[in-house]
């Protein structure tokens, strides 16, 4: 396990690169390759994305992995690059929080995205309270471990279609400013929104927002001026990179 001291270290620049309106760029990895290449090309800090993760292992998105696969899978990322890694652990694999925060930061991971979706109870939506206390709970055993991991609170209620269209943006600020003030750092409305949306995102959460990207084809100047503080690509840079393999390996067929 990396020492507390780097460990803390790591967590507090990965908080210091949050800045709404000059949004870091965390690619999303899944292998040592993938983080030393994203390193190599300048990024200062990684996310390991659970469905890239799940499928340079042949198993599902959705804890199709289990947490100690995860763990394992954290640990040769981190030994292969020396810059702070952040790891989204789907909706915690129906694991404690204390283990959560154990197994990652001996992975060498300071950083964690939560979910709302529960994988492990036919996909049901957390409450926003139930979310808020797991969040609650994160944070709770970061702070016993001596290291503030930075925690990514996500809602799915964008990518899930959830409720009537017409008030799910309210809906979506009142659950992620319950998880904000159960001590989460930065939220995460996942999902492709409008700029007016995203406008409204960032002014109303009082926390930084994590906005996802497609690599190959959105702008990256554009996210900036919506006040946005971290992208991240989710599944879409490796499936970028599959695109382009395709077409190198269809010259040989």
């Amino acid at each position: 396990m990396p020492s507390q001291n780097s460990l803390a270290q790591h967590a507090s620049a990965l908080l210091a690169l949050h800045q709404p309106g000059n949004p870091v760029v965390l690619p999303t990895v899944w292998d040592a390759w993938s983080a030393k290449l994203a390193v190599e090309a300048g990024f200062a800090a990684l996310t390991v994305g659970s469905h890239p993760l799940a499928d340079s292992v042949g198993k599902p998105d959705g804890e199709g992995m289990s947490f100690e696969d995860v763990v394992a899978r954290v640990a040769q990322i981190t030994a292969a690059v020396d810059v702070p890694v952040s790891v989204d652990i789907e909706s915690g694999y129906a694991q404690p929080a204390e283990r959560l925060i154990e197994g990652l930061l001996s992975a060498g991971a300071v950083g964690l995205n939560i979910e709302d979706t529960v994988h492990s109870e036919a996909k049901r939506l957390r409450s926003s309270s139930e979310h808020a206390d797991l969040v609650g709970a994160l944070r709770a055993a970061a702070d016993r471990a001596g290291v503030h991991v930075v925690v990514n609170a996500r809602t799915d209620l964008f990518l899930r279609n959830d409720g009537d269209d017409a008030d799910r943006v309210d809906r979506a600020i009142a659950r992620l400013t319950e998880a904000a003030q159960a001590g989460a750092d930065v939220l995460y409305p996942v999902g492709r929104h409008e700029p007016d949306t995203m406008r409204r995102l960032t002014s109303e959460l009082t926390l930084p927002i994590n906005a996802i990207a497609i690599p190959e084809a959105d702008d990256p100047a554009s996210f900036g001026p919506l006040g946005v503080a971290r992208i991240s690509f989710g599944p879409f840079w490796q499936r970028a990179l599959s695109v382009r393999a395709n077409e190198i390996l269809d010259r040989w067929r």
